[in-house]
C-alpha cells in the first residue's frame, strides 16, 4: 500500500515514474543538456562516439548528493583522460546548480530538470518529489549500457568509471 506522503509527492508530478518504466540496457538514451562550470551548454548528443554518464540525484547540497558529486569530482581527471563526460541531473534550478558546483568545485555539467522531463524520459522514479539516486552509463552509440539503482554515493564513481572504461 502506498503511503499518503508518496501519493502527495506524486500528485501532479510528471516525474512519478514506476520502477518498471526505468530505461534498460540497449535502449536509446534520451538527450540531456547541462550547464558546465563556465556557463556554457553541454549536450549528451554532442559527445556521441564516447561513453558518458548520466546520474540522477535528489537535491543539491544534501549529504548523500554532496558525497556522490564530490566522488565524481575526485575521479574527474580519470574520466576526462578516458574521454568520458559526466552529467548530473536533479530537479533543482540552474541557480542552485551554480551554487552547488561552485561550493564543491564540481567540474562537470549539471542538468536543471525542474519540470521532470529528463527524469521521466529515463523512467527514473521519484521519492517525495525528487528523483531517485540512479546512474546510467551511455555507450558510444548513444544507448544505455548499464544501469545502477540504489547506489552507495561514496564508492559509486569508481564503479562507474571501471564499467565505462570497457567501452574505450
Amino acid at each position: 500500500m502506498l503511503s499518503l506522503g508518496f501519493l502527495l509527492a506524486c500528485v501532479g508530478s510528471a516525474a512519478c515514474a514506476k520502477d518498471t518504466d526505468l530505461l534498460q540496457a540497449g535502449q536509446p538514451a534520451p538527450d540531456v543538456t547541462g550547464e558546465n562550470q563556465d556557463g556554457s551548454q553541454v549536450r549528451l548528443s554532442a559527445v556521441r562516439g564516447k561513453p558518458a554518464v548520466v546520474y540522477f540525484y535528489p537535491k543539491d547540497g544534501t549529504p548523500g548528493c554532496t558525497k556522490e558529486a564530490c566522488a565524481f569530482r575526485d575521479s574527474f581527471k580519470q574520466y576526462v583522460d578516458a574521454g568520458i563526460t559526466i552529467f548530473g541531473v536533479s530537479g533543482d534550478d540552474q541557480a542552485s546548480h551554480r551554487k552547488f558546483r561552485a561550493e564543491h568545485t564540481l567540474p562537470f555539467p549539471l542538468v536543471a530538470d525542474e519540470d521532470g522531463a529528463v527524469q521521466k524520459a529515463y523512467g527514473v522514479p521519484s521519492t517525495f518529489g525528487a528523483p531517485a539516486r540512479i546512474t546510467f552509463l551511455v555507450d558510444p552509440k548513444g544507448h544505455i549500457a548499464k544501469v545502477w539503482k540504489d547506489v552507495d554515493p561514496g564508492v559509486h564513481a569508481e564503479q562507474v568509471l571501471k564499467a565505462a572504461q570497457t567501452y574505450l
